[in-house]
């Protein structure tokens, strides 16, 4: 298994990844109507998810691996005046003790890793949820330029190693089709699995492509 390896925080654009995705509206919701509490943002990066769902109402613990956007989130918890549980830690050995959690949020963040970390991974997102607790997460597609064309280096049949300058440069990427999905999560009872393509974006046509997988815990 490859050792994980954080974001170079300090290299990207950070302004977008301050606003929270269109998804996590949907499922705050969602999981405030099932009346879950307790979430874990799995990957909270700079800590945008953790503080729109600390301001809906949930109890919120954050992990990263990376130091710098745990100290972001710190501060900004801090101004907000928010109570958020934020550790630095790696997302194949959570710190967590099992059964902890209604709920997790991982959004692009556990598709950072090879075959067995993805495993690995899931397994323990597993652990830490409750029974019947949910998961919503995302996955790199195999339908992916980066993972067909871009030319990167394979460590395994499903993992390249990201080559571009930037925050991700030489960060690992897992990519699945339908049914490695299928068989990773196969321990969970899968509601719904969308496979979106980003096809423009920001004026420029893209090929990205991701599965976001929503299930519980049986």
């Amino acid at each position: 298994m490859v050792d994980s390896k954080e974001w170079k925080w300090e290299e990207a654009d950070q302004l977008p990844w301050l606003k929270p995705c269109e998804d996590s509206y949907y499922m705050a919701t969602k999981w405030l109507d099932s009346g879950f509490k307790n979430v874990l943002d799995l990957g909270a990066g700079l800590g945008r998810h953790s503080i729109f769902l600390a301001k809906q109402g949930f109890k919120v613990s954050a992990i990263d691996l990376s130091d710098y956007g745990m100290n972001n989130l710190k501060q900004w918890a801090e101004k907000e005046n928010f109570n958020i549980d934020i550790k630095v830690g790696d997302m194949v050995d959570l710190p967590y003790a099992d059964n902890s959690f209604d709920c997790v949020f991982a959004y692009h963040v556990i598709s950072h890793t090879d075959t067995l970390g993805a495993r690995k991974v899931i397994s323990e997102i597993e652990r830490v949820l409750k029974k019947g607790g949910e998961i919503y997460t995302s996955m790199c597609s195999k339908e992916t330029w980066k993972f067909q064309k871009a030319g990167f280096s394979k460590i395994d049949e499903n993992t390249v190693i990201n080559m571009e300058d930037g925050p991700e440069k030489d960060v690992p990427h897992f990519y699945a089709n339908l049914d490695d999905v299928l068989k990773l999560f196969h321990n969970f009872n899968i509601e719904k699995i969308r496979h979106i393509d980003y096809c423009y974006i920001n004026s420029h046509k893209q090929n990205s492509k991701y599965y976001y997988i929503n299930g519980s815990k049986n």
